[in-house]
């Protein structure tokens, strides 16, 4: 794709991200963004084949900036137990920022979890892969106990789901339980060796 082509791309993803946020994505239309950008809807549909696949890109944008924030903690040469922490912490408060009390943006999320549903479990089996590292790390290094690292894993991911979920981050808000930080301390006291005499 040459440069200009890239370019235009981004322009689309761009223009729709704002109208998704500003008016919603059921009312934004394909011809809504081609005005906006003085192109014809025709022109839109050379880069994108419908409105579902500017929705894939515009979270695809919002699941790489995540995935790229917890590669990285991952990947720093430090304790497992300190990364995981982080990487727990990191994706909540992206995700909080992005759609927590954000109606018309939950409702991008829902429009993608119905018509995208393998861009989504594709982003889950990304974040799962960072997870399942960083546990191996921890339990190679003897700082967590003997467990499998896929299924603590998909333990983890569980646990936090209310916290992770673009929509139940909002729903759960009003309902009693504990905070992120003290869900992820629990999680973390679960994968933790216990000590000799213990």
């Amino acid at each position: 794709m040459s440069l200009p082509e890239r370019d235009t791309r981004q322009s689309i993803v761009d223009t729709a991200e704002r109208f998704f946020r500003d008016i919603g994505y059921q009312k934004t239309t394909v011809a809504d963004i081609a005005k906006s950008l003085r192109m014809s809807p025709a022109n839109v549909y050379r880069f994108f084949d419908s409105k579902k696949a500017i929705n894939e890109a515009v979270l695809e944008r919002y699941k790489r900036e995540q995935e790229d924030a917890i590669a990285a903690i991952a990947a720093e040469q430090r304790p497992a137990a300190g990364r995981l922490r982080d990487i727990l912490a990191v994706s909540f408060r992206l995700n909080a920022a992005r759609y927590a009390d954000h109606l018309r943006m939950q409702e991008m999320v829902c429009a993608a979890m119905e018509e995208s549903w393998d861009a989504i479990l594709e982003h889950i089996e990304r974040f799962d892969a960072v997870l399942r590292r960083v546990i191996a790390d921890g339990v190679a290094s003897g700082e967590f106990r003997e467990v499998d690292p896929s299924d603590a894993t998909r333990c983890v991911r569980t646990a936090m789901m209310r916290f992770m979920h673009p929509l139940l981050i909002t729903q759960c808000e009003q309902m009693p339980g504990p905070s992120a930080d003290e869900l992820i301390a629990f999680v973390l006291a679960a994968l933790e060796r216990p000590q000799a005499g213990n």
